[in-house]
This record gives C-alpha cells, structure tokens and sequence, in this order.
C-alpha cells in the first residue's frame, strides 16, 4: 500500500511539536468565532470542546492526502456531532483540501459550506452528518468496507456525550463489538453538556465505559485537552484488523478558551458582536495559560 504523502501517522511521533498542535486548536476557536460572525451564530461552545481533539487527529494522526480527498487508502473521520463543523472547516482549508478564501462567504447563498457538514460539496467530508445519532452506524459500515476491500485504513467517529442518548448509537455499538472492528475508533466528546442541560441530570450515560466494554470495546479515558494525553492514546490505537472496536472517551470543557463560554449552556449557539467579539478575540490570542490546561470537565 502506498503512504500518502501528505499527513500521516507518524508525523505525531516525528514531526509534530506539542506547542504546533496547541497553536492550531487556538486558531481553530479562532475561526469558530470569525466564521460565526459571518453567519451570524454559530456552535461556539461544543466546537471549542473539542479543538485539541481536531487539531491532534488532523495535523499529527490521520493518514490523509489533501491532494487526493478521494484516496481510497485515507483514514475516514465522521463528525457526528455535525455542529461542530464550523471548527473543522478552517482545519481542512489550512491543509489544502480548498481555497480558504471560500470560507469568507460560510453559509452565505450558494455557499457549500452550512451549518452541518455535506460530503457531496466539501473536499476532505467524509459523511454529512447532521441529525445525532447516526455517525457511528455510517462508520461500522465504512469500517466493514474496509475489510471486505481488504483496505488497512482506519474509520474514526467523533461523537458528543448527549448524543450517547440515542438509540441507534447502541445498535451501532452491538454491531461494531459482534464484527470486531479493530479499525474502527470511536471518540466522545464528554463536555458533561447537552442543549439540554447536564448530561447525568437529563439522561444519565455513565458509567460510560463499562458501557462500552460491555459491547465489546476496548476503552480509554483521558484528558480531551491534554494534548500529551491525546497523541499518546491516538499512536497507541491497534493497527486496523479484527479485534476489539476502540474508544477514546475524552473528558473535556464546553466553551474551553473562553471563559465566560467554559461550562455555560448560553453559548451552545449565540452571537458574538461588538466589543464582545472584540474581547473574545483577544482573550482568544492571549491562549490557554499552562497552569489551566490540566485536566479536563470534573
């Protein structure tokens, strides 16, 4: 199999520094907020929940080629959680996958990109995900196709924590441990918040990984924003194969950055304007202080 010559897995062991990855999840909430004016609203808070977790999986993971979205051998990554499109945007641009300037007209009329991501528009949008729930289906099936083609990629799929609510999550999750799916790797986003409000007050999902390993699954829980914690669980993934399905539960902070957004349920959709966009954007540049980035949601 040929090695793609773009970003590969073992740029996080070689060429990949810590504090690379940290100036990208910083530039990802950036354009969040820039790309939200535009629209103006947008997913501030459940996007900067999981910037490390973009910008590790992108810039020091996933074997992918921007020169060729349609690679048959690339890693495939499903967002579930759709609304965070708006953060994965800016990260496939910066890699090559389309001209930037694109993005400076985000759902504006005739624009591919909306709210929620489309794979038929979008070079490097592997599923257009939209209503929660269905990603994980999509990538047991992609996971499936791999090995009937006899392809050695891996299918990742990043879920939110109120999306374990649904049903169909579950059925997936049987049918991923019943086929052992080694090359299928599963991330929740574990941000304690829903549009509803806290996750164990609406609807209980834990112990979330003994629920999984009761399916079957091979799981891990860290530090969602512990970039450390991220590219060695990430290298430390079974190759693609038959085995256990893997997942990766990562505690994080809705709102991570901002600190009036952190663990606030105003921002899971709003409007920054104003002297707040101003401030927010500062506050935005200035970055996480060392001393707050250890550990993620309590």
């Amino acid at each position: 199999m040929n090695e793609s010559p773009a970003v590969s897995r073992s740029r996080s062991k070689h060429n990949i520094t810590k504090e690379r990855l940290a100036e990208r999840a910083r530039f990802i909430r950036k354009e969040t907020v820039r790309l939200a004016r535009i629209a103006g609203a947008g997913h501030y808070s459940s996007t900067f929940s999981a910037a490390e977790l973009f910008s590790s999986l992108y810039y020091g993971h996933l074997r992918i080629d921007p020169a060729r979205p349609d690679w048959p051998d690339r890693d495939r990554f499903v967002l579930s959680k759709g609304h965070a499109a708006i953060g994965l945007y800016p990260v496939l641009a910066d890699l090559g996958f389309f001209d930037p300037k694109l993005l400076d007209d985000y759902t504006r009329l005739g624009s591919p990109f909306g709210d929620h991501p489309d794979m038929k528009k979008i070079a490097g949008v592997d599923f257009s995900s939209g209503s929660l729930g269905h990603g994980l289906s999509i990538a047991v099936g992609m996971a499936l196709a791999a090995r009937v083609n006899g392809r050695a990629y891996r299918v990742y799929c990043m879920m939110g924590d109120a999306e374990q609510n649904e049903g169909q999550i579950w059925e997936a999750a049987m049918a991923a441990g019943h086929f052992k799916l080694q090359g299928l790797v599963g991330i929740v986003d574990r941000n304690r918040l829903g549009i509803d409000g806290d996750t164990e007050e609406t609807m209980s999902i834990e112990p979330l990984e003994d629920r999984y390993r009761s399916f079957g699954w091979e799981v891990s829980r860290f530090d969602g924003h512990d970039l450390d914690a991220i590219m060695a669980h990430l290298d430390a993934l079974a190759p693609a194969g038959v085995g256990k399905p893997q997942m990766l539960i990562c505690d994080t902070v809705k709102g991570r950055g901002v600190k009036a957004m952190e663990g606030s349920l105003n921002w899971h959709v709003g409007n920054l304007v104003g002297k707040d966009y101003d401030a927010v954007m500062e506050e935005l540049e200035a970055g996480i202080q060392p001393q707050e980035s250890e550990g993620g949601a309590p």
